[in-house]
């Protein structure tokens, strides 16, 4: 990710969307690294009660192109969308919060290609995810 990315920053991207319905929070940035937190909860939860797979896809694609978007080099005239996402669902969740943490496979001048690994409180795999991005221009 860019040196100095403030993370506040993002508020305006998901005032309106999945992002905040979901209650997914945006937690840390670093060098080659992007983290965020959800909540495993009635807005998470499927029918049976523990963590929705969809859910976790949403984490995932959110953690990527979020990470994506922190890369491109002028963000007024490119948009970093997803192209291709898979998930292996490890574990069940039932309360609680899940930890996201996306780092980068390839990054190339029109695709990037992420590692998305979602986990317990207590660092126990939930979700193994991978996700390519398409970089377009508006």
């Amino acid at each position: 990710m860019k040196a100095g990315f403030d993370l506040s920053n993002l508020e305006f991207a998901h005032a309106d969307s999945i992002v905040k319905h979901l209650g997914i929070e945006f937690t840390e940035a670093g060098e080659g690294y992007l983290t965020a937190r959800m909540p495993v909860d009635g807005r998470t939860h499927q029918p049976f009660g523990i963590l929705h797979g969809g859910a976790s896809v949403v984490l995932a694609e959110s953690l990527g192109s979020t990470a994506s978007y922190m890369l491109l080099d002028d963000p007024t005239k490119q948009l970093a969308v997803g192209l291709e996402i898979n998930a292996n669902h490890i574990r069940s969740v039932r309360d609680g919060w899940v930890y996201g943490r996306c780092t980068p496979i390839h990054i190339g001048r029109t695709t990037h290609v992420w590692d998305i690994r979602i986990t317990t409180d207590e660092g126990k795999l939930v979700c193994v995810s991978r996700l390519t991005i398409a970089i377009i221009n508006r």
